[in-house]
């Protein structure tokens, strides 16, 4: 393998921009991020791709707000415009945990520091810019911008807030995955366009001053959502907005989307379809060195570098349209996967990485088994306007085909240099399982399971049922836990079948809008009957553009209006969380009183049973500091030892 040169790299400082020999920039971006240039980082991916188009870029990341703010000036003005990112997580999820305490450390800084991202940084960043260069155009995107481009509730400040481009200042914001908008953005100013007449680009958005007529184009259908000032005053109305917002993100011939907002107009435009396999390839196959700026060499690793190092992204976007994530509102809900052939050849650059030891350590996307899926008959997708594909039950028009995905791992797996390739992304379990998954190949679903685990997990395989009681997990988005029993005796039948030894590892969330304290003991006591012993949990922390984060503030849900109660205070969220550990001896007292209280002995029975059960046996548990604070799952599994009761405890909640 080569070695790299400084000017492999994008430049971050002017000596970098001189040895290119350049006089003047055409585009600055501001990240976040420290700089990966490498393609799952989006900061790296913006720069290539404004490079790709012939334009002269550098990148300043994490730029210093606390000094004078030399960071902003450095490199001069742009030729373009500024662009302006928080970076591959909101930094607010970055700074903070699901109790609001900030994190010790950043992933996405070197040694993992913190400090070197501000709260907000979208909106930090470009008000600063536009502070000092008035006149110059700011283009903010994002996961950041993206997810906060309409009234959005934030937890961490427990306010609703406008539009991110009316707290920015900035001028324009491109919302998804931005290869698209980007191209026809450049394409336009290339030709002498000014930015302000940038109008009618998909997937970008853009506010009106009062007065100021709304650009036509006879090829879009308009619809107006509730104002943010009404949004302010009518909790409802602002549930209202949501189904409007994301049925129209996710269909593919959207409504332009209006908002008043104090005295402008937000404009949303609809978004560009799904990209095909020719331009996801493309994106994948830029120039990116694949390696942090040398500028961190003495300063440490980066951690989200170091995990996805040896990793492979397939696709993009996911059809499951859970309520708690924002995957679908980023990057959509239908699947933009990268043919065979490019995959095969990022495999082989990682392949002679100098320090590659022959272990992929992912093969996947936002869910690992989603690849080359689509709807067998494109005109009935065309009209579709579900949030999800798989819930409440699978589309009958979805092919979830498994095979390209199987023989995709085999000729990964044919490569010399690949001694063995794991799965680190998560499974839809549910696929797997035929009562689920009807209109499948039951074969060709356990010939993907057996291959998972036969050849790409190491000791476990992590998936996420997320929750037991039917009532939360139809407000999820997801199937009746049902299914995970059924995926898990076929999980059992390949272990024994192939004498494995592997443990099944479910995830799961507290807290979620729906759920009771009593659908949090009948979690604990049906995960203890199939032999879980949880450790560390999730619990839910609302981030923007969700159906559960709306729920959570307003307290309706946005499909049917209907009053919805939702886990709010700490002493909620906290009791919850305490059913999961139900075996600590500071819990046992708590648990026998709460569920006496509600009369579910039925529970109390198989939670705390009078006499030690001879199944179980001791485990060294890791100190577990403040579970709530830390959303990282993990488990101990006590299957193989565990009482094997058949019964199945319902959830006998009152109707309230």
């Amino acid at each position: 393998m080569k070695m790299n040169k400084l000017t492999d790299w994008l430049p971050t400082t002017n000596k970098e921009v001189k040895i290119r020999g350049w006089k003047e920039l055409d585009v600055i971006l501001f990240s976040g991020d420290a700089y990966v240039d490498h393609p799952s980082f989006g900061p790296a991916v913006i720069g290539r791709i404004l490079e790709s188009y012939g334009l002269k870029v550098a990148i300043v990341p994490q730029p210093s707000v606390n000094d004078n703010l030399q960071d902003f000036t450095k490199l001069g003005i742009p030729r373009l415009f500024f662009a302006v990112t928080g970076g591959c997580m909101d930094p607010m999820v970055s700074n903070y945990t699901a109790s609001k305490r900030r994190r010790d450390k950043d992933a996405y800084t070197p040694n993992g520091d913190k400090g070197f991202r501000p709260d907000y940084a979208t909106s930090v960043y470009s008000k600063i810019l536009k502070e000092k260069f008035p006149d110059v155009p700011v283009l903010i995107g994002g996961i950041e911008a993206s997810l906060r481009r309409v009234t959005h509730y934030d937890y961490w400040s427990d306010t609703l807030m406008p539009t991110i481009l009316e707290t920015s200042k900035a001028d324009m914001l491109v919302y998804g995955m931005g290869e698209q908008p980007l191209r026809e953005i450049v394409e336009l100013l290339q030709k002498g366009v000014p930015f302000s007449s940038l109008t009618t680009v998909k997937q970008t958005a853009f506010l009106l001053n009062k007065g100021e007529a709304i650009p036509k184009n006879k090829n879009w259908e308009d619809i107006e959502i509730q104002s943010h000032e009404v949004c302010l005053k009518d909790k409802k109305k602002f549930a209202s907005n949501f189904k409007t917002i994301e049925q129209e993100s996710n269909k593919l011939r959207a409504k332009r989307i209006f908002q008043d907002v104090n005295t402008r107009k937000l404009v949303i435009n609809p978004p560009f379809p799904t990209m095909l396999e020719e331009e996801i390839d493309a994106s994948f196959e830029l120039p990116y060195t694949r390696l942090p700026h040398p500028k961190y060499n003495k300063r440490g690793p980066i951690p989200a570098f170091e995990m996805i190092k040896f990793s492979i992204n397939i696709h993009r976007g996911c059809f499951g349209g859970c309520s708690f994530c924002t995957i679908s509102a980023h990057q959509g809900k239908f699947i933009a996967s990268r043919s065979k052939e490019s995959v095969l050849r990022e495999v082989d650059k990682v392949a002679n990485m100098p320090d590659f030891k022959g272990y992929l350590s992912d093969i996947g996307g936002p869910s690992a088994n989603m690849y080359k899926m689509q709807g067998k008959v494109q005109s009935i997708c065309d009209k579709c306007v579900a949030p999800s594909c798989i819930s409440p039950v699978i589309c009958s028009n979805l092919d979830t085909s498994h095979k390209p995905l199987t023989e995709l791992y085999q000729a990964v797996d044919s490569h010399p240099k690949i001694k063995k390739s794991f799965i680190g992304s998560g499974i839809r379990h549910d696929m797997l399982v035929p009562e689920f998954n009807k209109n499948a190949d039951p074969k060709e679903l356990d010939d993907y399971t057996e291959e998972v685990m036969t050849k790409h997990i190491s000791g476990r395989l992590k998936v996420a049922p997320e929750h037991t009681s039917d009532p939360v997990l139809k407000l999820m988005r997801k199937p009746s836990f049902k299914y995970f029993h059924k995926f898990k005796e076929r999980f059992d039948k390949i272990n024994i079948k192939k004498n494995l030894k592997l443990q099944l590892i479910p995830y799961f969330i507290s807290n979620h809008p729906a759920c009771e304290v009593e659908d949090m003991a009948n979690l604990a006591a049906e995960t203890k009957d199939m032999g879980f012993q949880l450790e560390q949990v999730q619990g839910f922390t609302p981030t923007p553009m969700t159906v559960a984060t709306v729920i959570y503030y307003s307290g309706y849900h946005p499909y049917t209006l209907k009053p919805t109660k939702t886990p709010k205070s700490r002493k909620e969220k906290e009791e919850q969380h305490r059913f999961f550990f139900w075996y600590k001896k500071e819990n046992k007292d708590w648990i026998r009183k709460t569920l006496n209280k509600v009369g579910r002995q039925d529970l109390l029975n198989v939670l705390l049973p009078e006499t030690k059960e001879k199944g179980w046996k001791s485990v060294n548990l890791k100190a577990v500091k403040n579970t709530f604070d830390d959303a990282i799952p993990s488990y101990e599994s006590n299957a193989s030892k565990g009482s094997r009761r058949k019964k199945k405890y319902k959830s006998k909640r009152k109707r309230r």
